[in-house]
Order: structure tokens, then C-alpha cells, then sequence
């Protein structure tokens, strides 16, 4: 096999148990809230917890790894990894927990930046978008199979098998990354900047947790504090020289609008495998097992369609399948905002399938756009750029949802008692994100209309 087959083989793993490790948890969040008895908001923050970790980390992750190697920083975050699910397995309470979860996702914003940026380095650019195609094919595997595996797994042995399942597969990772003898290092001789990163990590920390708490006035001065700061950031890098990242990227037209295109879509569709698991284990009341083989239904539709549509994105225009794609999502989350303890089975599934086309057509072309906007040398940017959009968007959609929770159902557990009220934040959630899902179809298109520059 060609050494560049092997990155990406690698890199494709990688990406798989990235998702696991927030899917397959996600899955079996009722039964660790159960042995912890937590709250429906601090059920949610064991998601909302990992994601602003990454969020916060993914820009500086990018200079860091360009600096140091992105093969090395790789390596040391799969061992990581290891060592702290082995920890996570042996914690007694919820704060111990959520701990865990925030280390992981520490290690992980380097992963989600190194295993692209890898790719776009080891791959011509003509071949460039089926490569990242695969390379995302990865993802959406880890999306159609977290919930089969994470469901039976913890039906059989119980939530920490979940937790310990890719520490096999990662040994094995370190083991053929150590064989290969190259090294991509595109920040070399650059210092890091330390001001832009405290100052981006501190902007982002404060708007996602205060977005989060919305509903009291300290939320809304989190929020406004954290958006000033980024502000602040965004003049502080225009006046260094070498700076975390270079905000005038987002003066290249097709890179701010596929960018804005991605943080509205994962805003608005992220938090729909939560919802649509609270929905099959609390209001329907299956097991962890069978609920997860139902939500492999969406996730299937996405492996399928992520290499055929990184194979459109080198022929046709990238930013019109995007859009297509999220028009669909628009109509799927219409669909979800009808789910009631009465919804059958089959109407379910059904807009599922519809969830699944829509992000397996959005995410490769939109990816493409950003990735092929920059200068080679640039890819670790616009790889952190991607997986900051991602991040950042997905804690925020779930965010949103303890957001509604708080306002609708306020912070109580989840038992049959507040089922209606559960069914109603959801509904409502789904309202909203339609409106994101638009935002991010006029994204595309803008993006279309849009010239380099």
C-alpha cells in the first residue's frame, strides 16, 4: 500500500473514533445519568463539556501541531487518549466525570486538526477531494456506527466498555505512525502566538457557556463579554506577524461563507441525534441497544454518500451541492418538529433518511471549499478553521437544547412526570434550527456567487 494510502487509512480511523467517542457516549448518556443521577441539564453538559473544549482549542491546535510536526502531535494525543479513557473507567462521581470528558476533548481538537491537515499534505490537489471524501467517510462511519455499537455494548457490559473500545485501535495507530518516516511541519522557525490563543480561548469559553445559561442575566453578560473578546482577538491578530490564525482568510469570499455555511449547519443539525435519542429511550421507551440500531438509520445515509459526494466536489461546483444538501436538512428538521410519543416508527425513519442525504451531500463539497481556498502551506489553518466551525457549532447546538430545556422544563431529571415537557423543548429546538438551516443554504450560495481573493 502507497504511503499516502496509509496516512489516510489512518487519518480515516482516527476521524472514526473521534465521533465514537462523543456518538457511542451520547448513546448510553441515560444510563451513566442514572449512576450518577444527573439532572437533564447536566446530562447535556457531558456533550456541551467536550465540544467547548475543542472549540476553544482548535485554532491554537492548528499552529501548535504546523510548528511541532503534525505526525508527532498525532502521536502524543493518541496516547492521550488512552490514558485517559482508562481513567475515566475507574471515576466514582459526576463532577470526576465530566473531567474526563474535558480532557478527551482537549486531545481530540489536536486529532480532528492533525488527521485532515495530514491528509491535505500527503495528497495532490487533484486528488485532494476524494481523498478528504474517504477522509470524512471515516466520520460518518463513526456516526452510523456509534449508536449500534455504543447501544450494545453498553446493554451487554455496561457504559465503560463504551469508554475503553478504541484504546486497541489507537495502540495499533501509534504503532504504523511511528513506521512512517515523514514529517509535515509547516509553521517551522514561527513562535507561537501565546496572546491570540489565551485571548481566542478565553473569547470562545465565556460566549459558549454563557450562551448556554441564557436564560439568567449572568448568561447574558458571559455572552456579550465572550463576543468582545473575540473581537479584541480578531484586532489583536491583524497587528502580529505571525498570529494563531490569520483573520484575513475570512477576506477570501468562497473561505467566510463555506465557513459560516458549516458553523450554521452543525449548529443546526448536531443536536438532532440527541434529541432523536431522548426520543427513542425516554418517550418510546426502547432499550440502549435497540434505540441505537435505529439511529443507524441517518448515519448509513451518510457513509454512502460522502465519497460519491467528494467525487462531485472535483467536477461539479461544490457550493450548489452544499446548498442542496442543507435544503434537504431543512426539510428534515421540519419533519422532527412533529415528534410526539404518538410519531410512528416508519415516519421516523423515513425523515432519518432525509437527515442522512442532506449533511452526507453538505459536508465533503463544503470541506473542499474551504480546504482548496488557501495556499498549501496554509492547510493546517484551514484545517483548524474546519474543525473550529465544526466544534464551535456543535456545542452550540447543544447549547441551544439545554437552553430550551432550561426555559421549558427547567433543571429537573428526565422521569415520566416531565416526558410532555421533554417533547415539547424538542419540537421547539427543531423550530429553530430550520431557520439555521436556511442561514446556511443562503451561505452556499453566496459562497457560489463569491470570487477568491
Amino acid at each position: 500500500m502507497e504511503k499516502k494510502n496509509i496516512i489516510l487509512l489512518i487519518c480515516t480511523i482516527l476521524n472514526f473514533f473521534a465521533v465514537f467517542a462523543v456518538n457511542a457516549v451520547n448513546i448510553v448518556i441515560p444510563s451513566i445519568a442514572t449512576e450518577f443521577h444527573m439532572s437533564n441539564i447536566v446530562q447535556n453538559w457531558i456533550t456541551i463539556i467536550f465540544f467547548l473544549v475543542m472549540a476553544m482549542l482548535s485554532i491554537p491546535a492548528g499552529q501548535i501541531s504546523g510548528k511541532y510536526g503534525l505526525k508527532k502531535v498525532t502521536i502524543i494525543a493518541s496516547a492521550l487518549f488512552i490514558i485517559i479513557s482508562i481513567v475515566n473507567v475507574l471515576v466514582a462521581t459526576s463532577d470526576q466525570f465530566l473531567v474526563c470528558r474535558l480532557v478527551l476533548g482537549l486531545v481530540l481538537a489536536f486529532i480532528n486538526v492533525t488527521s485532515m491537515a495530514m491528509v491535505v499534505s500527503a495528497f495532490d490537489p487533484q486528488e485532494r477531494g476524494k481523498a478528504l471524501g474517504m477522509n470524512i467517510t471515516g466520520v460518518y462511519v463513526g456516526l452510523s456506527l456509534s449508536p449500534f455499537l455504543g447501544g450494545f455494548l453498553n446493554y451487554q457490559f455496561g457504559w465503560r466498555a463504551v469508554v475503553l473500545f478504541a484504546v486497541p485501535f489507537l495502540l495499533a495507530i501509534i504503532v504504523l505512525l511511528l513506521k512512517i518516516d515523514d514529517e509535515w511541519i509547516t509553521f517551522e522557525g514561527i513562535p507561537i502566538d501565546l496572546k491570540g490563543s489565551v485571548l481566542y480561548c478565553v473569547g470562545i469559553a465565556l460566549f459558549i457557556y454563557g450562551f448556554t445559561i441564557l436564560n439568567e442575566p449572568l448568561g447574558v453578560i458571559l455572552t456579550v463579554l465572550g463576543a468582545i473578546v473575540l473581537l479584541i482577538f480578531g484586532a489583536v491578530e491583524l497587528k502580529v506577524d505571525h498570529p494563531v490564525f490569520d483573520v484575513r482568510f475570512f477576506k477570501n469570499h468562497k473561505f467566510l461563507s463555506a465557513n459560516m455555511a458549516s458553523l450554521c449547519a452543525y449548529l443546526a443539525t448536531f443536536a438532532v441525534t440527541t434529541i432523536l435519542n431522548y426520543h427513542l429511550q425516554y418517550i418510546k421507551g426502547f432499550d440502549s441497544q435497540t434505540a441505537g440500531t435505529i439511529l443507524l438509520v441517518a448515519p448509513v445515509c451518510q457513509v454512502i454518500l460522502a465519497p460519491i459526494a467528494g467525487r462531485l466536489a472535483d467536477r461539479y461546483i461544490p457550493q450548489i451541492l452544499a446548498a442542496i444538501g442543507m435544503a434537504l436538512g431543512t426539510i428534515s428538521l421540519i419533519l422532527f418538529s412533529f415528534l410526539d410519543k404518538g410519531t410512528s416508527l416508519e415516519f421516523l425513519i423515513a425523515s432519518m433518511v432525509i437527515y442522512g442525504v442532506a449533511f452526507g451531500l453538505f459536508s465533503p463539497p463544503n470541506t473542499s471549499v474551504i480546504m482548496g481556498s488557501v495556499p498549501p502551506k496554509d492547510t493546517s489553518v484551514a484545517s483548524a478553521s474546519v474543525a473550529t466551525m465544526r466544534t464551535v457549532g456543535q456545542a452550540m447546538s447543544m447549547g441551544l437544547l439545554t437552553l430550551v430545556f432550561a426555559f421549558v422544563m427547567g433543571d429537573v431529571p428526565i422521569i415520566p412526570e416531565y416526558y410532555p415537557l421533554l417533547t415539547s423543548s424538542c419540537q421547539i429546538t427543531c423550530l429553530i434550527c430550520v431557520v439555521l438551516c436556511l442561514i446556511s443554504v443562503f451561505a452556499s450560495l453566496v459562497g457560489y456567487k463569491s470570487k477568491s481573493n
